[in-house]
């Protein structure tokens, strides 16, 4: 079924630059990034969140490079992980150009606080030549002090106005592989900057709303800021910014763009929010469905209706869908009725149902690929 394979969103034409083997902008995927907040000279740990986030299908990875100590740990990290990385670094240039030399795959420098002109034009000379793409990001937090004062606060036009001053910057030097970000944490602030960089330029966006919150209150925020702007085709790239673990982050973004059917990956779930007509306990399944089902990066449509007022129609539609009925459930496969289930047995009758459809899925993909290749 697969029907958030479509969307009628037309995104915003964008040139294509590479992180590492993936590409942002462009018809390319809409990508799904996430930051490490473990200590960057624990190259262990660190190591294990980025494989942890890659488990999750997280397409780029950001460390933060606050020293030449952690630089220097950021090439052992780059050693030991698949993902691309974007090294984030403030203040001081010269970590900039170690970190290029050790194999990173994206720059992420603020203007408001690498410095003067020089070091950016020093900090781009390595990147041209390494072959490293760069994030530029403006950040309402971190401003140009001209630009508060000519403000007097954080504003969409002053976001732009910073963008712009760098964007002209890499324009002087000829620098074209880069991607804009304009974060703040207000989301009104947010978009409305992103919607008026969005006409200016042709680079692609990497999308965020900064500082949104814990983990309930930044997944709103966020959904809703984003939200907004993937509706109006913005954004080739994005990041949801949590206090939490990271791997929420990844889960999140992905959730988000399977909502606006602008990416295919995992389980897509059709879930009643349940009433007392509901013939199993639609809640208790769904958080078991979801813990079990984590590691599913296959798409699927999984439907789990707990009555028959729209459970047969939301089944039907779904690759597979549980309907409760009484005395027992039916489940569908591929909108046709497949067989029952007893309440107690659901969840891992379920499951174990949803994990052969995945197989099956796997195969028919691996022999496409197969034949294509042949």
């Amino acid at each position: 079924m697969n029907k958030q394979m479509l969307s009628p969103i037309t995104r915003r034409k964008s040139r294509q630059i590479m992180v590492g083997n993936v590409p942002v902008g462009g018809d390319a995927p809409i990508s799904v990034q996430s930051m490490t907040n473990t200590e960057t000279c624990d190259v262990d740990a660190t190591v294990a969140q980025i494989q942890r986030m890659e488990a999750a299908g997280v397409d780029i990875v950001r460390v933060s490079v606050p020293s030449m100590d952690a630089a220097e740990a950021f090439g052992k990290i780059r050693q030991r992980v698949q993902v691309p990385l974007v090294a984030d670094i403030h203040f001081d240039y010269k970590i900039a150009l170690r970190v290029a030399d050790l194999g990173v795959d994206c720059l992420r420098i603020n203007p408001g606080n690498i410095g003067k002109e020089d070091r950016v034009r020093a900090v781009v000379d390595k990147a041209r030549d390494k072959g490293i793409s760069m994030r530029i990001g403006v950040n309402a937090g971190s401003l140009e002090k001209d630009l508060q004062k000519k403000y007097g606060e954080p504003t969409p036009a002053a976001l732009v106005e910073s963008a712009m001053r760098h964007i002209d910057i890499l324009d002087r030097l000829d620098f074209q592989e880069y991607k804009l970000s304009l974060k703040a944490s207000d989301v009104f602030m947010a978009v409305a900057a992103y919607r008026q960089i969005a006409s200016q330029i042709d680079q692609p966006l990497h999308l965020g709303i900064t500082e949104a919150g814990g983990r309930r209150s930044g997944t709103v925020k966020s959904a809703v800021g984003l939200g907004l702007l993937l509706m109006d085709g913005i954004g080739d790239t994005l990041r949801v910014s949590l206090a939490a673990d990271p791997v929420e982050e990844v889960k999140v973004g992905f959730d988000i763009l399977k909502s606006l059917r602008l990416r295919n990956k995992g389980i897509n779930f059709i879930a009643c929010p349940s009433c007392s007509r509901q013939n199993f306990d639609v809640i208790s399944t769904m958080n078991a469905l979801e813990e079990r089902l984590e590691d599913v990066l296959t798409p699927l449509d999984v439907a789990v209706i707990g009555c028959v007022v729209n459970g047969p129609g939301e089944a039907k539609e779904a690759d597979i869908g549980i309907t409760g009925g009484s005395p027992n459930n039916l489940i569908y496969l591929n909108g046709e009725p497949h067989s029952k289930l007893k309440n107690e047995e659901l969840v891992d009758v379920f499951e174990r149902m949803i994990r052969e459809q995945i197989a099956e899925r796997d195969a028919a993909n691996a022999n496409l690929i197969a034949k294509t290749r042949s």
